[in-house]
């Protein structure tokens, strides 16, 4: 038949990516990341990613290899590229002629046989299966960068958790090693207790500040390992690989980067953006299908063959048979006699208007989350880099010559106490400091190129106001 020689044709035009659809996401990884991505739907890529993995695992971890890692081994993010896998079935699905619907009747009664079959096409679907295939493949794409942004995503909060958990083991290690002092002076101020050098009063300070860091250094435990299994299970890691090595602490401050035109890079590159453009263009071709068949909704042929045969019995005793054959077509359409289809015509532009305004809001949006971030990121340099040249200094000096007035009775030990809190207090508030532009930085990439917000908006903020009151499978 016409019809089916017409749909055999236009089946050949749907095939499958070789990658899966991959390639869009590897190359954005690749461009925007400098990170290797991929899918993992074999033993041996299994194996490869696991290596590698290992090899990655082997060496103290910075932020790159943990995002490397993270990439390769999250679970999450591959359930994720199987979705871009299923999108593809759905575009390849959708970019098919419909199927024709057989149909085979077999009707006996007394003395007849009549045998009808049928064969169902939806020529409407036929006649529009470019524009169908179209928005098929525009489909696809878009998924394609949705798939894209969550690697971003993922590479975006692992380094989050990178940072937070680096930090948070500087403060364990600073608090831990003024832990041990504190007992020292803690154990020598007992001592001249016993022999009456020095009142219980002396001693109680020395005792109570011994205590209070004890307190302290038990809730930046608590903090880092909360902090490292955030990071462990980004990383997709358990068993044995979670005793990965972390540096002792950040790395230092680079040089601030300018805002030059910042915001038009946002409006460029950013991946949602690019995906509610996508959006607005489907609609628009959507929208041009529904206005070609909005007088039309179903259109369908049916091609008959119908088979009949009856028994009579003759005069002379014997049996009579007649036969009899029919072919044709039968046409079936649904006509909406009532709004002429001006409904669904409408409803279609009222679709493609809201998503017009929601692409200028957040184009607009996106410009003032640029700004927003880069505000923080700066903000944060600034204050990180205070501390690094002017409070520790000033807190190391005045350590210094605290400690050397005691020694010369100038002061006492209450003093000395005092300024050890302070200093404590100003190197926590350096190390918080450093950990925030670090975040901020990555809220700013972020900010340009896609990802998601920060899990940990508003922190900086915190930070600095606690500060100035104290003085996570193969």
């Amino acid at each position: 038949m016409i019809a089916a020689a017409a749909i055999s044709s236009l089946a050949g035009c749907a095939n499958f990516s070789p990658d899966g659809g991959m390639f869009t996401v590897q190359v954005i990884s690749s461009d925007v990341l400098a990170k290797d991505v991929t899918r993992i739907s074999t033993e041996d890529e299994a194996r490869a990613a696991h290596e590698r993995v290992r090899t990655l695992l082997s060496q103290t971890l910075d932020a790159e290899a943990s995002v490397q890692i993270a990439l390769l081994n999250n679970s999450g993010l591959q359930a994720a590229f199987a979705e871009l896998g299923a999108m593809e079935a759905q575009k390849v699905s959708d970019s098919l002629p419909p199927s024709p619907t057989l149909s085979l009747a077999r009707l006996v009664t007394s003395g007849e046989l009549e045998i009808e079959r049928q064969v169902l096409v939806n020529v409407l679907g036929l006649l529009t299966l470019p524009r169908r295939r179209e928005l098929a493949e525009g489909r696809f794409e878009q998924a394609q960068l949705e798939a894209a942004e969550t690697v971003l995503r993922l590479a975006a909060d692992t380094r989050r958790a990178y940072h937070r958990a680096v930090a948070s083991a500087q403060a364990v290690a600073f608090l831990d090693e003024a832990k041990r002092t504190a007992e020292t002076s803690s154990e020598l101020a007992k001592k001249l207790g016993e022999t009456g050098a020095l009142n219980k009063i002396g001693q109680a300070r020395e005792h109570a500040f011994y205590a209070e860091l004890g307190a302290q250094l038990a809730a930046a435990r608590l903090r880092n390992a909360s902090d490292r299994e955030r990071l462990t299970r980004l990383m997709g890691l358990w068993g044995g690989d979670i005793n990965y090595r972390l540096p002792g602490k950040l790395k230092p401050l680079p040089s601030i980067r300018s805002a030059g035109e910042i915001e038009a890079e946002a409006v460029s590159k950013r991946i949602d953006l690019e995906i509610a453009r996508m959006d607005l263009d489907l609609l628009a071709k959507s929208y041009g299908l529904t206005h070609a068949t909005r007088l039309v909704n179903v259109l369908e042929l049916r091609g008959m063959s119908k088979f009949e045969r009856k028994y009579e019995d003759a005069a002379d005793g014997g049996i009579d048979k007649d036969k009899a054959k029919w072919r044709g077509i039968e046409v079936e359409f649904q006509i909406p006699l009532y709004d002429f289809g001006k409904a669904r015509t409408r409803e279609a532009e009222e679709r493609y208007m809201q998503a017009a305004h929601r692409l200028a809001e957040k184009a607009v949006n996106v410009r003032s989350e640029v700004r927003q971030a880069y505000t923080s990121y700066r903000g944060t340099y600034d204050i990180a880099m205070h501390y690094q040249k002017e409070v520790l200094p000033l807190r190391k000096i005045i350590s210094e010559e605290t400690l050397l007035h005691y020694n010369g009775m100038l002061f006492d030990l209450s003093q000395i106490l005092i300024d050890a809190r302070e200093r404590i207090a100003s190197n926590i508030a350096a190390i918080e400091a450093k950990r925030d532009f670090w975040l901020a930085a990555t809220d700013l990439h972020v900010a340009v190129v896609g990802g998601g917000v920060s899990d940990g908006a508003g922190e900086s903020s915190r930070a600095v106001a606690s500060a100035a009151g104290s003085g996570g499978g193969h």
